[in-house]
Order: C-alpha cells, then structure tokens, then sequence
C-alpha cells in the first residue's frame, strides 16, 4: 500500500473509534434518558455527571479516554507498525481520527463531544509522560477553580508543550492545531468564562 493509502486507513480506523458515543450510549442503557437533552447537551463526562450519577459520568470518562487510546495502539500494531511515534505519521493521524470522531461522529449528524478526554487518550498512547502532565495540569486548575472547561483549555494548550520537550517536535505540531481545534469547540465556554457565567464541575445548570 502507498503511504497515502495506510495514512488514510489510520484516520479511518481512528475516526470509527472515536465516533462511538459513549455518554449517550451508557446514560440511555442506565434508563437516564437523552444526556443531550440536558445540561449542555454535550455527549462527555462533564454533562454526563450533571444526570447526579458519578459512576456513569467515570466510566464515560475512562471509555472516551481509552478509545483515543486503543486507536492509536490499533494502527501501530496492524497498519503503521513501522512507523515511530515520534514522527507525527501513523498512528498519529490514527489518533486525531478518533478526536475528530468524537467530535465530528456521522452518527450523531456530526454534533458530538468536545474532545477532551479523547486527546488525553491519544496523548496516552503516544506518550504516557505527556499524557501524566495534561492530566496534572487538568487536575489542578480544575481544583483551583473548578471550572472543567478552563482546565480542559489550559491542559490541552500545555501539551504541544510537553510533547516539544519530551522530545516529539513533529507531533507537537499536530497537537498544537488540535489544541486550536479544542479550543474552537469550546468558543462558547470561554465567552462564558469572560462574562463569569460558566458553570462549575457538579452543577446541574446549563454550561
């Protein structure tokens, strides 16, 4: 196969796999309904836990995190195998497949998730150090401010970072646009952010 052909087969895989729409998925088996028909009719974690149920909300969390995860691990072992992480080809473009699904899912009419936990799962399969400091970075400033949107913005702006110093330039570069995209997703929270109208973790609220 040409190298155009396996870059297009990677996406694809990635896509299928992030298309899959977990929160929806598991609050309607759970007997909770919609989850888009609350909140802020987003399909991840954070509006998953405005249903009150903490354990639906984690195993939403873990699932959108570990299909970023699994396509990446996917195309590295059937389809790219021989090509580096490092290089930013392969099962790097098998991962921004997945975060494009989640966000983008055909499914769903295209309206999905944000793509948060879906980025901190393909950074978990690209590099486990990188993925433990956007954790990190995510896990304090929601604490200090408890607001899930500002940590996801902040964490996913510091990991083209981590990724440039842990040695990664060329898939720094990808995340760096896939921060962009990130945060383009989150264009409304932040005009929320600004006015001091976002909804906090836990609240039940529309964010």
């Amino acid at each position: 196969m040409s190298q155009t052909t396996v870059l297009i087969i990677d996406f694809l895989l990635g896509y299928v796999l992030g298309s899959i729409p977990f929160g929806l998925l598991l609050t309607k088996y759970a007997g909770l309904g919609d989850v888009r028909s609350i909140g802020s009719g987003n399909i991840g974690a954070t509006n998953v836990l405005r249903t009150g149920n903490k354990a639906l909300a984690a195993a939403t969390l873990l699932c959108d995190v570990l299909k970023g995860t699994l396509a990446v691990l996917l195309a590295s072992r059937f389809v790219s195998q021989d090509w580096p992480l490092t290089t930013g080809t392969g099962p790097v473009i098998a991962g921004i497949g997945a975060i494009v699904g989640h966000m983008y899912p055909v499914w769903l009419r295209f309206k999905g998730g944000k793509g948060v936990a879906t980025f901190l799962g393909v950074l978990l399969g690209i590099a486990w150090k990188a993925a433990i400091g956007a954790a990190l970075v995510w896990l304090a400033v929601a604490f200090a401010s408890r607001y899930s949107s500002l940590a996801a913005l902040i964490a996913t702006a510091a990991s083209p970072v981590i990724l440039y110093f842990l040695g990664y330039p060329p898939v720094a570069t990808l995340f760096l646009a896939l921060a962009v995209l990130v945060w383009w997703k989150h264009s409304e929270n932040i005009s929320r952010l600004l006015a001091g109208r976002e909804s906090k973790i836990g609240s039940k609220k529309k964010n």
